[in-house]
């Protein structure tokens, strides 16, 4: 037993290769558990989990070889002996595969047919194993909720992910997002998820020829995590002060069709009901009554970019890049919603940035909001990609030739327009 839970630590952090014993690995997670995991039927599952009855969800892990952490992770939850050490064991392998799907991404881990950047496989494997964690039945007192949201927190980059700190070197953080919209299309990726995963600790050359290197998260896609300080745990600590912390912060979600922009403007309020989330939660506010995100304290209706957007906005190819100012105010004395291109007007109440008054325009808010906080001299803002498109048509097909290029376009403007944001900062903390 004591091998057992080393070795089961121990395979999270490299991959889950061969570690565990082939006995381990082959062990019914039912019988091998004090407690055993309860019925399928019995475990309450939320909605986003729900979606796992499709079969597709489990070919996206299986075609990129990251179905072993979904195969073992019942035995490694067995081989724990007290909640302390399941915390640890749950922090170990939400590492492991962020890790597995960071390198992946890079070409570093091959396995499966999938493209390697593509972001569903972690995503599914995630969500999988989180139903896995529901219904396991431990001989001892646990903090579910607490277990599950520190594997997410580490299966999405949030935990020993730090900058290098090596002096002379740009530092650069970024977030994407999961796939969303998925009752409407299961299939769908996110090219920002897909971006946050190929950046993640690459080193790269900016345009004015400055060595960067780059960190990544990639966030869930539902407000309760929001309400819970997600995007605070993401960035706070890459704000904190010392040679580890960004020289530049960037969030990056999908936004419209054909282009890039750079919102110039993130709001204070959500509005965007009736469009729920990926747990199929509503945020409380529509565009006739936008409501204020949870936790944000007093702040400003309007947030503005602090990014070299002349400079980000010089990349036009193959998508163009645009700036953009439009947001929707209540304006000051008024009731009723205006729609301005050219920013908003003092005294107004928000509810939409230029990302809309949805998620990602949440992010920004709150990244910024931070930034504000704790470095205001610090570049910051927000950067939507285009829609991907090309899912081919039969919808037993994963993936298709359209698909993958768009993805691989779109990405690799990503890191153009990151290159081009400008000399690196003076004055290291």
């Amino acid at each position: 037993m004591i091998f057992l839970r080393r070795a089961a630590l121990a395979a999270a952090l490299v991959g889950v290769t061969a570690v565990l014993p082939p006995a381990a690995a082959r062990a019914d997670a039912a019988t091998a558990c004090p407690g055993g995991f309860a019925a399928e039927s019995a475990a309450a599952t939320d909605p986003e989990q729900e979606r796992l009855a499709d079969p597709r969800t489990a070919a996206f892990p299986e075609r990129a070889g990251l179905d072993a952490f979904v195969r073992r992770f019942p035995a490694a939850l067995c081989g724990t002996r007290d909640a302390a050490e399941a915390q640890r064991l749950l922090k170990a392998w939400g590492e492991g595969l962020w890790m597995a799907a960071v390198n992946r991404a890079q070409g570093l881990r091959p396995g499966g047919d999938l493209p390697a950047a593509d972001d569903r496989p972690l995503y599914w494997a995630r969500l999988a194993m989180t139903v896995q964690l529901g219904r396991w039945q431990p001989g001892f007192p646990v903090d579910r909720a607490a277990l599950r949201s520190g594997f997410e927190d580490a299966s999405r980059g949030l935990t020993a992910n730090e900058f290098r700190g090596t002096p002379g070197v740009r530092r650069i953080f970024v977030s994407g997002f999961d796939p969303f919209g998925l009752d409407a299309e299961l299939r769908r990726a996110n090219p920002s998820g897909s971006a946050a995963l190929q950046l993640n600790g690459r080193r790269t050359t900016l345009a004015d020829g400055s060595p960067a290197e780059f960190r990544a998260v990639v966030l869930p896609v539902r407000y309760a995590d929001f309400d819970a300080g997600v995007v605070e745990r993401a960035y706070g600590p890459r704000l904190a002060a010392g040679p580890r912390s960004a020289d530049m912060i960037t969030s990056i979600s999908q936004g419209y069709p054909g282009l890039f922009t750079l919102e110039a403007w993130a709001g204070r309020a959500r509005s965007a009901d009736p469009y729920p989330d990926n747990a199929r939660a509503l945020s409380g506010g529509t565009r006739e009554h936008p409501v204020t995100a949870p936790g944000l304290g007093s702040g400003a209706e309007f947030l503005r970019t602090s990014l070299p957007t002349d400079a980000m906005t010089a990349v036009q190819a193959p998508y163009p890049v645009r700036l953009n100012t439009a947001v929707t105010e209540i304006p000051a004395g008024g009731r009723s919603p205006v729609d301005r291109a050219d920013g908003p007007t003092p005294g107004s109440r928000a509810v939409a940035g230029g990302g809309g008054g949805y998620l990602s325009n949440e992010v920004a808010y709150r990244s910024n909001r931070l930034r504000l906080e704790l470095r205001p001299g610090l570049p910051g803002g927000h950067l939507h990609t285009p829609v991907l498109t090309g899912l081919p048509s039969d919808p037993a097909q994963l993936t298709g030739a359209d698909f993958e290029r768009n993805e691989s376009e779109i990405t690799a403007e990503v890191v153009a327009v990151l290159r081009s944001s400008g000399p690196p900062a003076s004055g290291r903390r």
